[in-house]
């Protein structure tokens, strides 16, 4: 079930197919100068995905109002319909993340049938215990995992175990937990015995992992709660996934971090620890912005996949990350910005291959820092482009995605079928 003609992009392909052979063939021998086989490079490319989060196909907002894109998703299936048109056109974007209870339906089987129509697979699992659902007996306004009140921690671990049944249905192996509990006044809560309440509940959803499962810790270092967050950093998230077991591991929101925070080494530190479970992708200027990954700050986004790169070369024991975006698009068109953003992080992901790694092992040996830095550059501002263009080409994508979405029409013809949103709304989701 392709939501876009696939003659169309064969068609559109047609305009660009000679000038992106010649492109591949210059890159090519540029490469080969270094060393370095270009179509090596091209089929590890290929073998690359990140996940799309289903809340990501949604015109996102700020704190103080959203406003409402055109033909925007109504429920999950049409989520999993620009989904489909993101991975038909970019082809680096095979899974789905859902949220629950966002994304509930009332037939599991067929959600799971549409989204392999689309040729698409579930990535993690999202509990929301972060906010109040209609009917809810207990509320989250001082805290889920980490309250106070054992009633209301219960219902907070019984969702996450209900994540992971539907979970189970859908074929995801994970579950991310991620809780907004803290504090906005100093003396407000007591930060030993919060997070020894948080480690009580996490470990009562942790013994429900199916034995082939993960759990993925995400940290935040503010908001909603600007005092203190109970699970505020890479630290937090290491003490608490060690004192869970193997199957916990941290997981690194590239937005999550203290400014200037050098996020590459805290990847490598959980690298070593066997405790990285992934990332969710985007970029800030100030603090948890969401922006499209890559748009502030690409050469901070390289300089992650340098370490992960690095550790696959070298063969690191247990190393499995997985790989999702998460991103609010408040001005663009998120299909748009899904598409752009994964190709950012196919890029980043190329260039790094392209890293001569004896080069900087002698240069790092020999203490050379410029020589060092100099091996980093050279992979980073090598324009990877092609090598893109034909991994999309060869699996039936888009040479050019956003330029074949723009001529295909999409937005406009589902916007007939999906009634306009009317009036902005607070909320940032």
């Amino acid at each position: 079930m392709a939501p876009i003609s696939k003659d169309q992009i064969l068609a559109h392909n047609a305009t660009l197919q000679r000038h992106a052979d010649t492109d591949y063939e210059y890159l090519g021998e540029q490469l080969a100068r270094r060393n370095i086989d270009i179509d090596t490079i091209k089929t590890q490319v290929a073998s690359f995905g990140v996940a799309i989060p289903s809340w990501g196909v949604g015109t996102g907002g700020t704190r103080f109002a959203r406003f409402p894109g055109m033909g925007e998703p109504r429920h999950v299936f049409d989520k999993l319909q620009d989904c489909g048109v993101i991975q038909q056109l970019a082809r680096a974007t095979p899974t789905v993340s859902l949220h629950i209870p966002w994304d509930k339906c009332s037939d599991w089987s067929e959600l799971r049938q549409t989204a392999a129509s689309y040729g698409l697979g579930f990535d993690a699992m999202n509990s929301n215990t972060f906010s109040d659902q209609k009917d809810q007996s207990h509320s989250y306004k001082f805290g889920s995992l980490t309250h106070a009140d054992a009633a209301t921690r219960a219902q907070a671990v019984a969702h996450n175990i209900e994540c992971i049944e539907i979970g189970q249905k859908l074929g995801s192996k994970a579950l991310t937990v991620w809780v907004g509990d803290g504090s906005n006044f100093p003396g407000q809560q007591h930060f030993r015995r919060a997070f020894d309440r948080y480690l009580e509940s996490t470990r009562q959803i942790y013994a429900a992992l199916p034995g082939d499962w993960r759990m993925f810790l995400e940290h935040k270092i503010c908001e909603p709660a600007f005092y203190s967050t109970v699970i505020q950093d890479w630290g937090s998230s290491f003490m608490a996934a060690s004192a869970l077991g193997t199957k916990a591991q941290c997981l690194v929101d590239l937005g999550h971090h203290a400014p200037n925070v050098n996020i590459e080494m805290i990847v490598a530190r959980l690298i070593a620890a066997g405790k990285l479970a992934g990332f969710h992708f985007n970029d800030s200027k100030y603090g948890d912005d969401d922006l499209d990954a890559g748009s502030v700050a690409p050469y901070r986004l390289f300089l992650v996949f340098n370490e992960l790169v690095s550790a696959a070369h070298e063969g690191v024991t247990g190393f499995d990350p997985a790989y999702m975006l998460d991103q609010s698009h408040n001005v663009t068109d998120p299909i748009e910005s899904l598409m752009s953003s994964a190709a950012q992080v196919q890029q980043s992901y190329a260039q790094a291959l392209i890293v001569d790694r004896a080069e900087l092992d002698a240069a790092q040996t020999a203490n050379d820092a410029l020589m060092a830095s100099r091996a980093l550059k050279r992979g980073f501002e090598t324009n990877v482009t092609p090598i893109l263009q034909r991994v999309r080409a060869e699996a039936g994508g888009a040479i050019d995605p956003i330029g074949a979405y723009r001529a295909s029409g999409y937005r406009q013809q589902v916007a007939k079928d999906r009634p306009a949103v009317v009036g902005g709304s607070g909320g940032i989701v």
